[in-house]
């Protein structure tokens, strides 16, 4: 009997799926559906099954992407004045996951980006990291997360929902497009005008060398030039729901 009752609630129990949960959040977000208990339900959820689910660089990527997109909306919605002091609202712990309180940069810099300190350029890691991060942050560094987080800024990159399965080609589209809008080429002065992002994250982009690398890859600059590169200035007006469908 306690054999067919152990099968009969098995037979019964939810498959857990977080990130279709943060897709289902973002798409929430994105609608002006509800989405509270979605939200709930990734605060309570297990550490220890959501560390199983995300068990590929993948999927914590994409995982994260969402998270860290879906909960920039979501919280300057409920607070667009927070913007106006933008380094206190992405350093806040505003939001759960898996009982954890977590900031949005702490999803940027210390779990997309490999804990990496904040205002080093890329250049270093950031000395006292939790437990958490360490169990949770991607191995390696992936550059082209910088085409795919939304900070809520004119000049960031739309917002798409990102899947694991299909998250390399994604990643792919999002830096072509943001680089072909972005990027500007000027044979004759032999210069080329670049997101600030390159300028704040140079080292994830392997400096100088490695963006004029990216460029070239992108064919945005010819295969045999060395142009000077000219940051360009980012525009922080606060813009929400830019998506784009992927």
């Amino acid at each position: 009997m306690l054999f067919q009752f152990c099968m009969s609630t098995a037979a019964f129990a939810q498959p857990k799926n977080f990130i279709k949960l943060s897709q289902d959040i973002l798409y929430a977000v994105k609608t002006g559906d509800p989405a509270d208990s979605l939200i709930k339900q990734l605060a309570g959820a297990d550490e220890n099954d959501l560390y199983a689910e995300l068990d590929t660089e993948e999927k914590k990527l994409a995982f994260w992407l969402n998270i860290y997109n879906a909960f920039t909306q979501t919280g300057l919605q409920k607070n667009p004045e927070a913007y106006k002091k933008r380094n206190q609202f992405f350093s806040d712990k505003f939001f759960m996951i898996a009982g954890k309180k977590l900031s949005l940069d702490l999803t940027e810099h210390g779990l997309l980006r490999h804990s990496k300190w904040k205002y080093s350029l890329g250049h270093f890691n950031k000395i006292f990291i939790s437990a958490f991060e360490k169990r949770f942050r991607l191995e390696k560094l992936d550059f082209r997360i910088h085409f795919a987080l939304n900070c809520g800024a004119r000049s960031c990159p739309p917002i798409a929902f990102y899947k694991p399965e299909e998250i390399n080609r994604q990643l792919d589209l999002a830096t072509k497009v943001y680089l072909k809008n972005e990027v500007e080429y000027f044979s004759e002065e032999n210069r080329v005008n670049v997101p600030a992002i390159f300028s704040w994250f140079r080292g994830d982009f392997g400096c100088k060398k490695g963006i004029i690398k990216i460029l070239k890859d992108q064919k945005l600059i010819p295969p045999d030039s060395k142009p000077l590169l000219k940051w360009k200035n980012y525009d922080w007006t606060l813009t929400l729901k830019n998506y784009i469908d992927q």
